[in-house]
């Protein structure tokens, strides 16, 4: 009648419940920190600063959530809970995806030069001339630097022009169709030249790309450069975008 009435106490007691509630809690407040640290940059919240500080609390938190759900692992294991198990192995799941991101940047941070202009053409560079103003009002220089030409000839030396077999006019359709395609503001376009803003999803940092089109024996040459407006380094991001764009507007001339 006894052991009807009385249930034998879980193994543990509250504990692995607790620690594995712990872990939640941190995974939660991680998660909501490194979400809200890029969106509150790019609706002029908190200054830039205050964002990276954010993230980085928030990557903090993530790894002490990781830790907190290694330790429920191995506490509701020796008490054969499993459903604790459970929540700390699917704790320290998510705390990996989280964190691989910020880690990849700070991995790429370490390979590629500390420069934020990067131009097919290091000796003539394609000018800002419509984003000149809203360049001048960027901590980032109007003109391409000329000490990143080294640096960037290093890290990028295969990153050159690409030369189209077609008239100008049809060149800059597709250049115009591949720069919407890439959903870019375009600030301004002409026979020759083509000017657009990128905007990063997260923090909605503010890229110019400017394209320049230049009549050639076989066709077009086509020069493009890409320069974010704040940072001293960009991780690599405008050199991805020139190769993916060209690759794009030479696939989409091609297909045509």
């Amino acid at each position: 009648m006894a052991s009807s009435i009385f249930k034998p106490r879980p193994r543990g007691g509250a504990w692995p419940v607790v620690v594995a509630w712990l872990g939640v809690v941190l995974l939660i407040a991680s998660a909501v920190l490194m979400a809200v640290s890029g969106t509150a940059y790019r609706w002029d919240w908190v200054s830039l600063s205050t964002s990276f500080s954010m993230l980085r609390q928030g990557a903090h938190l993530a790894v002490g959530a990781g830790a907190v759900g290694l330790v429920t692992v191995l506490v509701a294991a020796l008490c054969r809970r499993w459903r604790p198990v459970m929540v700390g192995l699917l704790t320290s799941t998510a705390v990996v995806a989280m964190v691989a991101l910020p880690a990849q940047m700070m991995q790429r941070a370490q390979t590629v030069p500390p420069i934020h202009d990067i131009t097919t053409d290091l000796d003539n560079p394609p000018a800002f001339e419509a984003l000149a103003a809203a360049r001048e009002a960027a901590p980032n220089e109007v003109a391409y630097p000329q000490d990143f030409a080294d640096q960037q000839r290093a890290a990028y030396g295969r990153l050159h022009a690409i030369p189209l077999p077609v008239s100008m006019a049809e060149a800059m359709a597709a250049v115009k169709a591949t720069v919407e395609a890439q959903g870019w503001d375009v600030a301004a376009v002409s026979d020759s030249r083509l000017e657009a803003t990128a905007t990063t999803r997260w923090f909605g940092f503010k890229d110019d790309v400017a394209i320049r089109l230049t009549q050639t024996d076989a066709g077009v040459q086509v020069d493009m450069r890409s320069a974010s407006r704040i940072g001293k380094s960009d991780l690599g991001t405008n050199a991805a975008r020139i190769q993916d764009f060209l690759v794009a507007l030479d696939a989409r001339v091609a297909a045509d």
